[in-house]
């Protein structure tokens, strides 16, 4: 029996929600007729670091996931990990997407993001070592 793997199942659930966001920064390029800069539109404005900011964290933290499975990581360990940065992205967005953007909301979705890249880098440089011949 093949075991699926587990990140490109969410690297496709996190490209469809990068589509999504790209559509909206579109859609909203169009309503202000702004094709480049944010032409100090402040809801286009968080549409763009929304975006920008998905696309700055989420393909390392794939990388580093992707890596752990190649290593035969747990898949439970790994869906964990995949599940915090899908909530980290998505608490990021809804709070991101508010006139304050300084909220509660906000502050988890950098700690989770932060929380997945920092605990998958660690394990990887662990496994690395682990790894490393003795002679």
């Amino acid at each position: 029996m093949n075991v699926p793997f587990v990140v490109p199942f969410y690297g496709a659930i996190f490209a469809l929600i990068y589509i999504g966001l790209t559509i909206r920064v579109i859609m909203l390029r169009n309503t202000t007729h702004v094709s480049l800069g944010n032409g100090g539109d402040p809801v286009l404005e968080r549409a763009i670091r929304i975006h920008a900011n998905f696309i700055e964290y989420v393909p390392l933290a794939l990388i580093l996931l992707t890596a752990m499975e190649m290593q035969r990581r747990s898949i439970y360990v790994l869906h964990i990990l995949c599940l915090l940065l899908l909530l980290g992205r998505i608490c990021h967005f809804f709070a991101l997407s508010r006139e304050n953007t300084v909220n509660a909301l906000r502050g988890a979705g950098v700690m989770l993001t932060v929380l997945v890249l920092a605990v998958a880098a660690i394990i990887l440089i662990i496994d690395f070592f682990r790894i490393l011949p003795t002679t």
